[in-house]
């Protein structure tokens, strides 16, 4: 989802650049542009001015006019730089196809609180086949805030309800909206690398009327109807696509309807995740190392959090349930997501676990991160306190601290 104005701006061309990049990796592409202010400057050209009424633009027939030449114009910029292919250019012998049709039917608005829109209208229906068949023959698909009618009449649409309907239409897998901030901030300012829908809702309610804002509703729109992502990063960033699909806690702000981070029961296929989390602590003597084959045999034990696919924190439960009790063992973090409470939600959910299967507390062996256990609300304690079974286990040359914690 481009607006007009990242057309005009002197980073297109890297966009472009990294979309084309994106289409040779196979991903599938479609482009919704804008073109507002290409809009707005052809109507200053031809001396018309026209209402925006609730975030939509009054069209009679002389702005219509306007609007398809603005229109026009811009589509036909970005068809021009993604033909681009001259040598010394990062596209060159890139042979884009780029394809496009009637694939939006519209209708009109109406009257909208006593205000006539005219030729301003809403998606009716997306022909979700033609876009597929586009898709899979590698083709780029270039879509313009313009619909159709059964008539015939020609529709002035918004770019970031084009983007939406088609979005939902697909079962995209993430709906990316480039606006000039580089993502959502807050009230003091900071960035908010990520948004629950409820979040957004509330963002939602201050009636702004800038392009984010737009852009915005069109990402929690996308998601509530089942978009499971929508990223908004800024078209002034150059790379922004690119860091954005292809580092682990992306470029901008996401928003997501499923659960982005995700705590969960381990599966055999999670061994290698854990592997690489517990390794490194088992070189520093802070983790009794455990082989592959032993992780296969006890991964029922584990629970991992995963962010975006990727395992970034696990622990084990190993239940003893005569005494009513439960050791908590081979817990890590990936060093990336330490200090911010997530080696703290995970323990949480382990006593939940704990919990729903009648045990009284938990006892955990440590040799180098007392401090941590004792801020979560362990306790020190001794020998006595563990299972005999546990106890026979007991490692004395590596002397490990005892703490326990007794569960509600």
């Amino acid at each position: 989802m481009l607006p007009g104005a990242a057309v005009s701006h002197s980073n297109f061309a890297h966009i472009i650049h990294d979309i084309t990049l994106l289409n040779h990796l196979g991903a599938r592409i479609v482009l919704v542009h804008g073109a507002r202010q290409q809009i707005e400057q052809e109507l200053a050209e031809s001396d018309l001015q026209t209402e925006i009424h609730q975030g939509k633009r009054v069209t009679d027939t002389e702005a219509l006019a306007c609007f398809i030449k603005a229109v026009g114009a811009t589509r036909f910029a970005i068809e021009a730089e993604l033909s681009t292919g001259l040598p010394n250019s990062p596209m060159h012998n890139a042979d884009i196809q780029v394809r496009s049709g009637n694939i939006i039917t519209a209708m009109p608005c109406g009257v909208v609180n006593g205000v006539d829109l005219q030729y301003t209208g809403k998606v009716r229906k997306v022909d979700a086949y033609g876009l597929d068949e586009m898709l899979f023959s590698g083709s780029i698909v270039l879509v313009s805030p313009i619909g159709y009618s059964a008539t015939g009449e020609i529709f002035n649409l918004t770019y970031t309800e084009v983007a939406t309907e088609i979005a939902v239409a697909l079962e995209a897998d993430k709906l990316i909206a480039f606006t000039k901030a580089n993502g959502v901030e807050d009230d003091n300012g900071e960035l908010q690398r990520q948004l629950t829908l409820l979040q957004c809702e509330k963002l939602l309610l201050k009636k702004e009327t800038t392009d984010s804002h737009f852009s915005l509703k069109a990402c929690y729109n996308a998601c509530d109807r089942g978009v499971n992502r929508a990223q908004i990063i800024s078209y002034t960033e150059d790379g922004a696509l690119v860091k954005e699909l292809f580092t682990r806690d992306g470029f901008g702000t996401m928003l997501h309807r499923d659960s982005y981070e995700l705590i969960r029961r381990a599966r055999i296929d999670d061994v290698g995740g854990i592997l690489s989390l517990i390794t490194p602590l088992e070189k520093e003597g802070i983790l009794v190392r455990r082989s592959r084959e032993r992780l296969e045999q006890e991964i029922e034990h584990f629970t991992v959090m995963e962010i975006d696919g990727t395992i970034v924190a696990c622990a084990a439960l190993y239940p003893f349930i005569q005494e009513n009790s439960g050791e908590l063992a081979c817990m890590a973090t990936h060093p990336e997501y330490r200090k911010n409470g997530r080696a703290a939600k995970l323990l949480a959910h382990i006593e939940k676990q704990a919990s729903k299967i009648k045990m009284k507390q938990l006892f955990i062996l440590t040799t180098q991160t007392e401090h941590w256990f004792l801020e979560q609300g362990f306790e020190a304690s001794s020998l006595e306190i563990l299972p005999q079974e546990r106890l026979k286990l007991y490692n004395y040359q590596r002397n490990s601290k005892i703490f326990v914690k007794k569960l509600k």
